[in-house]
């Protein structure tokens, strides 16, 4: 039995990777800060989720609290921390750009020298597919060059994958970096496009198309997410990164029109420019995660936005 502190641990991904270590017989010590970017009821229906297992802790903490951190570190001895907490979104980040330095910076500074400190020589962090930014090529490979982020939540994301070379070269640190995809499915994020738009069509109020709907993304199901991430924990490298995503991007408008099959309601089409910091088409290159992970993403578009919509319906009901 390990022990794996797990920071966003009410959050999506977080609460996932959570739930799949508890399962199979983890001690999971939980950190979150349960802050209010998205509804906390929602985060809190998770936490209640875990908190059903006999191996789960939870600290109600923020990573800027480097004292907490620590104590929490110190206290839990734990073997392995997947570092998920962060400040998601690429658009909120433009506006609220000093919540993504603090968090996503600063807290992530504060897990390395946590790791440096009390002598935890594993990580495994969330990156993110956004540091590829404007790259034209595709899919996109780790070995690709992306030192041209165009929004400030990238910019973080890279940096911590630098943060992390760092700690590895100098401490000893084994890091592992995964750039997660469009990551959706059951308890998703609020802000994400499948709840949205499950919301509105069900509510009768339009979605927001960007870029008129000439969009694809590599839409990642979480249960994959959670395979790739739980490979990483289960096998240290001194530094990697890699893509976890699906490798088969999906149309936005064919996206929209499996909801609206699935719900038997037609969606309310709001066209409208792309927004910034965003980037027309995204696609994972696999085959590195492929051949060092064992990772194989296996739920299609169509199974996947089924299972979320029977949770969502079951969650919050037609309205």
């Amino acid at each position: 039995m390990r022990t794996i502190l797990v920071t966003g641990s009410a959050g999506f991904i977080g609460f996932h990777v959570s739930r799949y270590l508890l399962k199979r017989g983890d001690r999971v010590i939980g950190y979150d800060n349960l802050n209010e970017y998205y509804d906390p009821s929602l985060k809190r229906s998770r936490l209640k989720v875990l908190g059903g297992y006999e191996g789960f802790t939870f600290h109600h903490l923020d990573l800027v609290d480097r004292e907490g951190l620590f104590s929490v570190i110190e206290k839990g001895s734990p073997d392995t921390i997947c570092h998920l907490g962060a400040q998601a979104g690429v658009r909120y980040s433009i506006e609220n750009p000093h919540v993504y330095i603090d968090s996503n910076i600063a807290g992530t500074m504060n897990v390395l020298e946590g790791c440096r400190r009390y002598g935890i020589k594993d990580l495994v962090y969330a990156s993110s597919s956004s540091v590829y930014g404007g790259n034209e090529k595709v899919p996109f490979s780790e070995s690709d060059v992306v030192d041209n982020p165009i929004s400030l939540y990238a910019a973080t994301k890279k940096s911590n994958e630098l943060m992390a070379h760092v700690y590895s070269h100098l401490f000893g640190i084994n890091t592992t970096g995964l750039r997660f995809f469009t990551v959706y499915g059951p308890y998703g994020r609020p802000d994400m496009a499948l709840f949205k738009f499950t919301k509105n069509i069900l509510s009768d109020e339009p979605i927001e198309v960007y870029n008129h709907g000439n969009m694809e993304r590599d839409f990642t199901y979480v249960d994959d997410i959670v395979k790739g991430t739980v490979a990483a924990i289960d096998r240290p490298f001194r530094y990697e990164v890699f893509n976890l995503g699906n490798n088969r991007p999906v149309k936005l408008t064919y996206f929209i029109e499996l909801i609206e099959e699935e719900l038997g309601k037609k969606a309310k089409r709001l066209l409208l420019p792309m927004q910034d910091g965003d980037v027309p088409r995204t696609c994972a290159d696999i085959e590195h995660a492929k051949e060092m992970l064992g990772y194989d993403p296996a739920v299609t578009i169509e199974e996947g936005v089924k299972r979320f919509l029977n949770w969502y319906l079951e969650h919050y009901g037609t309205v």
